[in-house]
């Protein structure tokens, strides 16, 4: 992923990702929006929200500290979407 990817395509990457642990866990997540509070839609399991967020870290190069995995950053396609353009910003 590049560095400067636009908003829709970081949107798009952290989508398909959720998709894909979910279906592994044979869960259908394509109604899933890009505000749906991820740990409240049982679409993942803790492993599959600790699989996402390990990706997440790798796939966008952003190291995230203990008290940065919380849902205001990570709970949602949006959120993680926001939380990594203020960090690449900041």
């Amino acid at each position: 992923m590049t560095v400067s990817a636009p908003r829709d395509v970081i949107k798009a990457g952290i989508r398909a990702k959720i998709v894909e642990i979910a279906a592994g866990l044979g869960i259908d997540a394509a109604d899933f929006t890009d505000d749906d509070i991820i740990p409240a839609t049982g679409l993942l399991d803790s492993a599959g929200v600790l699989e996402l967020i390990v990706w997440y870290e790798t796939e966008y190069h952003v190291p995230l500290k203990d008290d940065e995995i919380n849902i205001d950053n990570l709970g949602s396609i949006n959120a993680m979407t926001n939380f990594l353009l203020a960090r690449r910003a900041g």
